[in-house]
């Protein structure tokens, strides 16, 4: 064969080789995008494409002068990808699956026996959790481990930095969001939106750096600012459990409100919830009794009443009645004091000072059933404060086409009806405040993270009585502070106080029982009213007459008072007759 053809030869050859490969490669394309692609592609992007939740951070709760009562602070969840958990080598030392759980259990904590055991429960999967809940300096120390297969989310968790301050008004967290107080009315505030973003991973199951696409931003949740006085709070919670404690009550509460702007300064329970530790709290006080709990006050009330009158021009500090030992009502029903006495000769005043029921039912006897409900119902008493609080009662007063002909009367004095401690402030307020009632407020208001504002408080203010009427009841409260029967328990050194206590008998299954709540409500410095104090002790086992209310709203209204720097008082008390008559001492 010549040399030509030889060369033919082998170029056929050659390119018969190159045709075959060709098809080869070809066929194999073929193959794995038409007929294997389905299968290639979802494997390949689930080895390499991750979808990962952004989490927004819940906002923030604190008190009037920004003290944080409740916040989110950073945690996270070790996980692990089971599928890709397998031995690797670390400084050159081959590290097995056994021995990196047992190095995350040493710095994390956890059960590295556990651990193995969701690896393997699906060896298929993506993930698993390994440890939750992790500060990020254990973080640090997990990614030290240099473990391939291990991960971390963060986990945005709640905690509540002063402990049981006010832990009734902020609530709590549960596993599937906010269970109570603030943390749950005004959720659609402090709620953060979550955003998404994917990553990349390589086929060993190592995230690749830089890969990260986000494809919606993380909203945070916004700041909710109280009017509490953290301080306050903390102060007037310690003097409930001190004072109520020695009394073996059951509950008590305290609330402080500043007069001129009803801005409420301290709400405080006892019991009460640490948030921080909610199963060391019954469910009974896990809420805001302040608020949702109404009972029957007692003859705290009965100054609205008196303002009232002097309002409409039925009376005044020296209109003179006889209050006798048993006042009757239509029917024969009879009313008493809860002191045994002949007739008295009392005036208005000495009505307050003695605080007695039958002389207040003379004075009201000309009124009609409509008049006497709309005078408590004008003080708010039924209604809700603008406070709205989650789960806040109403309180309840009877209506005048319903009312029997004892209830009538009796409602005047706190027995028959029912109110919140939280009322019995906004009534205080208003008298304090020359008739006029601002609304309570415990929320200034929420601020989103891009400035804007929600759930400002009202400031509508309303006018109850004129400043005359409330001038003159606060008068005779003063005049009940200096003679009346609990002098020397509400005595502030240093300050004129105008107060007003209660004993309310407890009625259960519609018959009155020996149980008792105790009240004191009062207004400081009764020359120029700046703060409202409403102490009320709930079924107390000993001593269980208002005197023993006094201690708690002494050390309280004082605290206030000192903590403010308001001037001691001036000028004289205006004491007005208490007797007339043959009972003029």
């Amino acid at each position: 064969m010549d040399r030509s053809g030889l060369i033919s030869r082998r170029i056929a050859v050659l390119v018969v080789a190159v045709f075959v490969v060709a098809a080869l490669f070809v066929g194999r394309l073929f193959w794995i995008q038409i007929v294997d692609g389905p299968r290639l592609a979802a494997e390949s992007e689930s080895r390499q494409t991750i979808q990962q939740t952004v989490l927004g951070i819940r906002g923030t709760v604190v008190d009037a002068d920004g003290t944080v009562l409740a916040e989110s602070v950073e945690r996270y969840d070790i996980t692990a990808s089971p599928k890709f958990a397998a031995e690797f080598t670390r400084d050159g030392a081959k590290i097995t699956v056994e021995q990196a759980l047992s190095e995350i259990a040493a710095v994390a904590g956890g059960d590295p026996v556990a651990m193995l055991t969701a690896i393997r429960a699906d060896p298929e999967s993506d993930f698993t959790y390994l440890v939750k809940d992790v500060k990020v300096d254990v973080l640090r120390a997990v990614q030290e481990l240099k473990i391939p297969w291990a991960y971390h989310d963060l986990r945005p968790s709640r905690t509540y930095p002063q402990g049981a301050v006010a832990g009734n008004l902020v609530g709590f967290m549960g596993t599937d969001g906010p269970l109570t107080g603030i943390e749950y009315y005004l959720n659609d505030c402090l709620e953060a939106t979550n955003g998404s973003a994917t990553y990349e991973r390589g086929a060993d199951g190592i995230r690749i750096p830089g890969s990260t696409v986000t494809h919606s931003e993380a909203v945070d949740g916004g700041k909710v600012q109280l009017t509490i006085d953290s301080d306050l709070q903390w102060f007037s919670q310690q003097t409930l459990a001190t004072e109520a404690g020695k009394l073996g009550a059951e509950w008590a509460t305290a609330m402080v409100v500043r007069i001129s702007d009803g801005h409420i300064l301290a709400a405080a329970d006892w019991p009460t919830v640490d948030p921080n530790n909610v199963d060391g709290s019954t469910p009974e006080n896990m809420g805001a009794r302040l608020f949702t709990s109404p009972y029957e006050p007692g003859s705290i009330i009965k100054p609205l009443v008196v303002a009232s009158m002097i309002e409409q021009g039925l009376i005044s500090p020296y209109t003179e009645i006889v209050a006798p030992s048993r006042y009757t009502v239509a029917g024969g029903a009879k009313i008493k004091d809860s002191f045994e006495h002949p007739p008295l000769n009392l005036t208005t005043n000495g009505v307050i000072v003695q605080s007695s029921n039958t002389g207040l039912s003379t004075l009201a006897e000309g009124m009609t059933k409509k008049q006497r409900y709309e005078m408590l119902t004008s003080w708010g008493m039924g209604s809700p404060t603008a406070v709205n609080f989650l789960g806040e009662d109403p309180g309840y007063v009877t209506n005048p086409d319903e009312v029997d002909d004892v209830t009538q009367f009796t409602q005047l004095f706190g027995q028959g009806m029912t109110v919140t401690s939280a009322q019995t402030a906004q009534i205080y307020q208003a008298l304090g405040n020359d008739g006029v009632l601002v609304p309570l407020t415990l929320v200034t208001k929420c601020t989103a993270p891009d400035g804007t504002s929600m759930h400002e408080a009202s400031t509508e203010t309303r006018r109850v009585v004129s400043d005359d009427a409330a001038v003159q009841t606060i008068a005779m409260m003063e005049n009940a502070a200096v003679f009346g029967s609990a002098a020397n328990a509400v005595r502030v050194p240093g300050y004129r106080v105008a107060v007003k206590t209660g004993t309310a008998e407890v009625a259960k299954n519609g018959r009155y029982t020996d149980d008792r709540i105790i009240s004191v409500a009062g207004l400081a410095p009764a020359e120029n009213p700046q703060y409202a104090v409403v102490v009320t002790i709930g079924m107390p086992k000993f001593r269980k007459s208002s005197y023993y209310a006094g201690p708690a709203f002494a050390a309280i209204m004082g605290q206030v008072l000192k903590y403010n720097r308001i001037p001691p008082s001036s000028g004289e008390t205006t004491v007005y007759p208490i007797y007339w008559g043959k009972d003029v001492n």
